[in-house]
């Protein structure tokens, strides 16, 4: 499975199972197991670079496993083939993803200008809320 120009998954990195989809599909939902788990043995696989690994953890959430695959699993059609292709693609998408490299966040100061229009909404709401109390008997 051909990710980029770089990574190139091989089939015993990737182990699917088939089971019955839940949701509306008649009695056809039954007798048919259509719904495709795709696991993929991430932390094992010689391909992917540390820094990626460790992005796709971040990415995954709870799809990572304490072992260190990533299961995705997909019963979005009702059919097996289909299941199987996107679920494929999501996983190449999510690696694809994990590639890039964030981009390093860079400290600015707030602007003189932004700083007098916070402080003039500020005293314009107080002077609303002001106005809202009841009048003072003296």
């Amino acid at each position: 499975m051909r990710i980029n120009d770089h990574i190139t998954l091989q089939e015993w990195e990737l182990s699917e199972s088939f089971t019955r989809a839940s949701g509306p599909g008649g009695q056809n939902v039954n007798k048919v197991s259509t719904a495709v788990e795709l696991r993929f043995e991430a932390e094992r696989s010689p391909h992917l670079p540390a820094p990626v690994k460790t992005r796709l953890r971040r990415l995954a959430g709870r799809r990572w496993t304490q072992d260190g695959a990533l299961v995705l699993r997909v019963e979005d059609t009702r059919s097996q083939a289909r299941n199987r292709e996107i679920a494929r693609s999501r996983l190449a998408d999510l690696i694809r993803n994990a590639c890039e490299r964030p981009k390093p966040r860079i400290a600015t100061r707030p602007t003189l200008a932004s700083k007098r229009r916070r402080l003039e909404n500020k005293a314009q709401r107080a002077e609303v809320k002001a106005n809202r109390a009841a009048p003072r008997q003296e």
